[in-house]
């Protein structure tokens, strides 16, 4: 029946993809999903790697292939500090340019790229992680110092700032902020003081929980994150789902073959997550997997480069036990 049909009557399901996912993998995509994301291919440096140059052919492959087989599109993604070209914060002398330059190159490529997919994206990652992982960072500004957009801003004007450009070029698009480790409590608080004072400015409709996990994550950090987000009126997607078979800071482990007691975790635990994504059908509107499957997955270079298997799908496309967990209930 395919994932999407399964779950048609609680929220889209989709996946990251790009053109080399979607020659290989087509078929498995319309199978079994009903909306898709650009892995990487709508990043600023990818789009605009140049001022003045735009570079879409690979972002419009995405986007035809959704149009011509009926899945919606998501928009990944317009600010981030990473995959950004260093020309956007500099001047000719390679010195940070004024934060009105800054704006009004934010501007115009927000314009170019939303309005390019007005009617097709339906929805955008306007903003992408500008929260800081400090805990010693206050709530009352959470940013992330390390940015380029704040070194050159010293404020959060310009996520202000890049909601309103987006709702200019695109007044029916739904805007998301976007982050991960939404479900550590310091983080979720900064996110959330964050959120408010966006909503004051500018429109914002919903923030994306990207959900990085692995077989040790409590499952009900989920769950007051949902509540948290939920309680400011916002629309809650699920962007980056991954469950991974080692702990982030696991070092010198590299499994040729998946062991049965770790991939049984994972089975568990994605029947965890999804008995909470249902619950709370009201609150989510889109789950979406970071990639196809295994042989795709960014965690195969990330955080070292070994083999993961961190999704529903096997390297050859085959279902794994959790999807069954997550397809019987």
């Amino acid at each position: 029946m395919g994932l999407a049909n399964i779950y048609k009557d609680y929220f889209d399901v989709g996946a990251a993809v790009n053109p080399r996912v979607i020659e290989s993998g087509g078929e498995l995509i319309k199978s079994e999903f009903n909306s898709v994301t650009c892995e990487n291919e709508m990043k600023f440096a990818s789009v605009h790697p140049k001022e003045g140059e735009y570079t879409f052919e690979q972002a419009d492959k995405v986007v035809n292939f959704a149009l011509a087989n009926n899945l919606k599109m998501r928009g990944h993604t317009l600010v981030w500090h990473n995959q950004t070209g260093d020309w956007l914060f500099k001047g000719d002398d390679g010195s940070y340019t004024d934060k009105e330059t800054l704006y009004s190159r934010m501007r115009e490529h927000i314009t170019t790229v939303v309005k390019r997919y007005a009617g097709k994206v339906y929805c955008w990652d306007v903003v992408n992680e500008a929260v800081s992982d400090k805990d010693e960072v206050s709530f009352d500004f959470p940013l992330r110092e390390d940015s380029p957009y704040f070194t050159v801003t010293g404020s959060m004007d310009y996520l202000i700032k890049a909601f309103n450009y987006a709702y200019e070029a695109d007044p029916n698009a739904r805007l998301f902020y976007n982050d991960y480790n939404t479900e550590n409590p310091n983080k979720r608080e900064k996110i959330r003081f964050l959120l408010k004072c966006i909503k004051e400015r500018a429109p914002v409709h919903g923030i994306g929980l990207q959900a990085h996990y692995d077989i040790y994550f409590d499952a009900e950090e989920l769950q007051k994150s949902i509540d948290v987000f939920s309680a400011l009126g916002l629309d809650i997607h699920i962007t980056e789902l991954d469950v991974s078979i080692y702990k982030h800071d696991e070092r010198g482990v590299d499994f040729a073959v998946p062991p049965d007691d770790r991939m049984a975790m994972q089975a568990e635990l994605y029947d965890k997550i999804f008995a909470i994504l249902r619950k709370n059908r009201d609150k989510i509107s889109s789950v979406t997997f970071w990639g196809l499957n295994d042989g795709v997955s960014w965690l195969n270079g990330f955080p070292v480069k070994r083999k993961n298997y961190p999704l529903l799908f096997d390297r050859d496309g085959n279902p794994k036990a959790a999807y069954e967990r997550v397809t019987k209930f």
